[in-house]
């Protein structure tokens, strides 16, 4: 088995990261599968890509022939440029993994693997563990959304029917009303003054909206801003432990790729921590480099920050005494996989009878507040 060079591996020499997204949203965290102009190709690409190439090795196809099938494969003319450029650059005589590094669509990630399975004669295992990798990225989202797509579609409905009520049903009464005079019930005047409200106010409260979407669009990148909706967001009841177990489930897969491809320690969880992109587990990690550099144990390390588990710890703990790291990173990253899955699920489940109670309910409340004082007038000419 050739040898590697781990002095290329060392912390202090890691390039410089991509930029990352702020937290924005639950939706955020889940990276979407779309890529425009000089990001990285979408996760459903790199599925097939690596999937597609680990089978064509394993048939016993070369490298050059893997990849003049690939190409032709593909429907669109950017991917067939970008495959082809990936192409002439591995028969120029350039490594695979570095050819895909120099086209800026694959994370550090992908590239340091490659160059790892590459040298230790391992291309073919790491291609399938980084399309079971980006498999299971997708499915988990997949699932997630759906489970989130029905309650948001029936939110938005309801809201809207709401806004067109205050905005156009609501004054529309209140016109009426005025002409026939008298004394309106309570609940019909506190109507009446919110659609008022919203009418007199409607462009501005656009305007501030927008200031506030382009200030976060702005800032978003900033350590400070990052480091304030992190924690937020981590705050939301249900919804930041589904968060964080996201993210979690990410490091701990992506560490287990990295140490399965026999990367040091040291230089696996640099590259989690440049390619993570949530603030606490990405600033504990640069803490955890400088532990492990003076002597302490991983879960030592990681044991100062709330945003890791306890049971996370103990896990790894045994992983370290028993020089099986990558397997219990596999076991922590597959049960919170399950776990957000559950949540999800059953959050989905809840939400959609409540949502509906609830809008029912504010629904109900305007037709009342405006059928009430037509009661009140057709009693009176009683």
């Amino acid at each position: 088995m050739p040898s590697i060079d781990l002095s290329r591996y060392e912390p202090q020499k890691a390039p410089k990261p991509p930029k990352q997204n702020g937290e924005n949203s639950l939706l955020a965290l889940l990276n979407k599968d779309i890529s425009f102009g000089n990001q990285e190709l979408s996760d459903k690409k790199k599925e097939a890509l690596y999937l597609e190439l680990s089978s064509l090795l394993l048939a016993g196809i070369n490298l050059k022939s893997s990849f003049e099938l690939i190409t032709a494969d593909q429907e669109k003319e950017k991917d067939k440029q970008l495959f082809g450029t990936i192409q002439e650059s591995v028969l120029r005589g350039a490594p695979f993994s570095r050819a895909l590094d120099q086209t800026g669509k694959f994370s550090l990630y992908e590239v340091y693997s490659l160059q790892i399975g590459e040298e230790t004669g391992k291309l073919t295992e790491v291609l399938e563990d980084l399309a079971k990798f980006y498999q299971n990225k997708i499915k988990q989202r997949r699932k997630i959304v759906s489970a989130l797509t029905y309650p948001c579609v029936v939110l938005s409905t309801s809201l809207g029917a709401v806004f067109f009520m205050l905005k156009f049903v609501v004054p529309m009464f209140g016109d009426v009303f005025k002409r026939f005079g008298g004394q309106l019930p309570w609940i019909t005047e506190k109507i009446i003054s919110i659609s008022q409200a919203m009418e007199n106010n409607f462009y501005g409260f656009v305007i501030i909206v927008s200031i506030i979407a382009g200030v976060i669009w702005y800032s978003r990148k900033t350590e400070r801003y990052r480091q304030f909706i992190s924690a937020l967001v981590l705050r939301l009841p249900l919804a930041g432990n589904i968060v964080q177990k996201i993210y979690l489930a990410r490091f701990c897969n992506s560490m287990r790729l990295l140490i399965n491809a026999r990367l040091p320690l040291l230089r696996a969880i640099a590259l989690s921590r440049q390619m993570i992109g949530f603030y606490p587990i990405e600033s504990s990690l640069q803490k955890v480099e400088d532990d492990i550099m003076k002597g302490e144990s991983l879960h030592q390390s990681l044991q100062q920050f709330k945003i890791y588990p306890a049971k996370m710890i103990q896990l790894l703990k045994v992983g370290e005494e028993t020089n099986q790291l990558d397997y219990f990173f596999a076991k922590i990253s597959e049960q919170y996989i399950d776990e957000v899955e559950y949540k999800t699920s059953t959050i989905s489940s809840m939400m959609e009878p409540l949502i509906i109670i609830f809008l029912g309910l504010i629904v109900g409340v305007i037709l009342i507040a405006m059928y009430l004082p037509m009661f009140q007038m057709s009693n009176s000419f009683q």
